[in-house]
Parts: structure tokens; C-alpha cells; sequence
């Protein structure tokens, strides 16, 4: 005797791959498809792929402009912004900041904007037990002494970078502080050229650090991560591993674009 446990699972499994795989397809293009390129594209038959996406039509993930062409849905959307909602930068950064620093054995700090400063909202470092740690330390610094807060300035328009200097008056902390805004504007050009930061001893003597970019969905700018270190053992190195940590973390907040 039978049951309903000995019924084949394989039909129903390969109708949810071609789902997702016609979900996938329609992703590429901004504009409907017609019915016979989706179905070229995922290798079906016309009439398979056309009951597939009516039944995607009835759910509102999938649209029909006009007959025999489809794009996404708005139920994807909803769904989407579900998804976002929920997320927060700190929770998904934690992972991978403690991997990051098992890798280089140094602090590494998550941070934010917050009006004319960055605050550290989150770092991984070891205590003296060896136990890997992160924890929120509430700290601030101004934008222009900081390599996240440098990623900041860079992201603003030029206008609002002259703002920031004639609010501030770009007060320095030691010797190696930018104070003038022509070397500011200098420096927030590299940032935009190679999309990381350096703060070379201009916050702290006898610290330096180096930053790159956590981005959200729309390819905004919402965190910085970056290692700190004494000055005598920054390595240049850590800047690959840092750039690809920050990217993964991006990653996970539905970001697209290039590292």
C-alpha cells in the first residue's frame, strides 16, 4: 500500500526551477519580452513557458502588458521591500567583519554619517582571551580626519563639500590634518577615483587607517568599513581583502555594482 510520501517530488521541483529560471530571465531586461525570446532564452517549449507565466500573472509577479510579452511584477517589489526593511547594515556586517579581522588580526570598524561626523557603530577585535568580539562603541570623529568619513565627503557634491569646511573650519587634530579645502578637495578626488580612503595619522598620531564603501540597493553610500591600525603595521596588503569584505556586505543589502 501506498502512501503519499512514495508520490515523485522531481515534477514539482522542476516547475519551481523553471520558475525561477523565467523569473531570472525576465530580470535582465527593463522592458517586456516576448514570449518566444523567454522561451528561447530558457530553452522550453513555447506553451510550457506561456502556462508557467500565466500562472506568475495570476500571482502579480510577473505582468502582461499586451498580449505575448511579460516583465516583472509589483508583487516582487513588495516582496523586495520586505526583504529591505528588515535588513540592517550593522546585523549583516557582523560576519563578515569578524572574518576580516581572523584574517589580519586588527580592529575593524563599521561606521556611519551622522550630520558632520562619522560614529562608530560597530568593531571587531579580539580581547586579551583571543575571543573574537563585536560590539557597538558609540565613538565620533569629523568626516575630513577619517578614511570612512572621507568616503562620506566624497560622495557629496562639491558645493556641500565647501559647506562642510565653512561649518567645520576644518579643524585639525595633529599635524598631518588636512585644514585647507583645496587639499581636501585633492584628496576626496582620489577617493572617488580608486572608491577607498586613508587617513594617514590625521585623526590620531601613531594611527592609520584605510576604508572602502558599503552600499544599499540604490547604490547609495550608507557605511564605511576599515581597519585601523598602529602606523608601523598598516599593511597596503589588507586593501584587497578589505575592499572584497565591504563589497560582500553590500552584496547582501541588494547591491549590484561593481566593487
Amino acid at each position: 500500500m501506498s502512501n503519499k510520501n512514495d508520490i515523485p517530488s522531481t515534477p514539482s521541483i522542476q516547475v519551481i526551477e523553471r520558475i525561477f529560471q523565467l523569473i531570472d530571465i525576465l530580470a535582465t531586461k527593463e522592458e517586456a519580452m516576448p514570449l518566444k525570446e523567454i522561451s528561447e532564452k530558457a530553452g522550453l517549449h513555447p506553451s510550457t513557458t506561456h502556462r508557467i507565466l500565466n500562472d506568475l500573472v495570476a500571482g502579480r509577479y510577473v505582468e502582461r502588458p499586451q498580449s505575448g510579452s511579460y516583465r516583472l511584477g509589483l508583487r516582487l517589489l513588495e516582496l523586495g521591500n520586505l526583504v529591505k526593511a528588515r535588513l540592517n547594515v550593522r546585523e549583516v556586517a557582523i560576519q563578515p567583519m569578524r572574518e576580516l579581522h581572523r584574517q589580519i588580526q586588527q580592529p575593524v570598524n563599521l561606521s556611519v554619517r551622522q550630520g558632520d561626523e562619522i560614529i562608530y557603530v560597530e568593531r571587531a577585535y579580539s580581547e586579551r582571551s583571543g575571543m573574537q568580539v563585536v560590539r557597538a562603541i558609540g565613538g565620533r570623529a569629523p568626516l575630513h580626519l577619517t578614511s570612512t568619513g572621507k568616503l562620506f565627503l566624497a560622495a557629496d557634491e562639491p558645493q556641500r563639500v565647501r559647506a562642510y569646511a565653512t561649518r567645520t573650519g576644518l579643524q585639525g587634530h595633529t599635524k598631518n590634518s588636512i585644514t585647507h579645502i583645496d587639499a581636501l578637495e585633492k584628496e576626496l578626488s582620489r577617493v572617488r577615483q580608486y572608491r577607498q580612503a586613508h587617513d594617514n595619522e590625521e585623526l590620531e598620531l601613531g594611527v592609520r587607517c584605510m576604508a572602502a564603501g558599503i552600499y544599499d540597493d540604490q547604490g547609495q553610500l550608507v557605511a564605511g568599513l576599515s581597519i585601523s591600525a598602529p602606523s608601523s603595521r598598516l599593511e597596503d596588503a589588507w586593501l584587497g581583502k578589505l575592499k572584497e569584505t565591504a563589497h560582500t556586505i553590500s552584496q547582501q543589502l541588494g547591491y549590484r555594482g561593481n566593487p
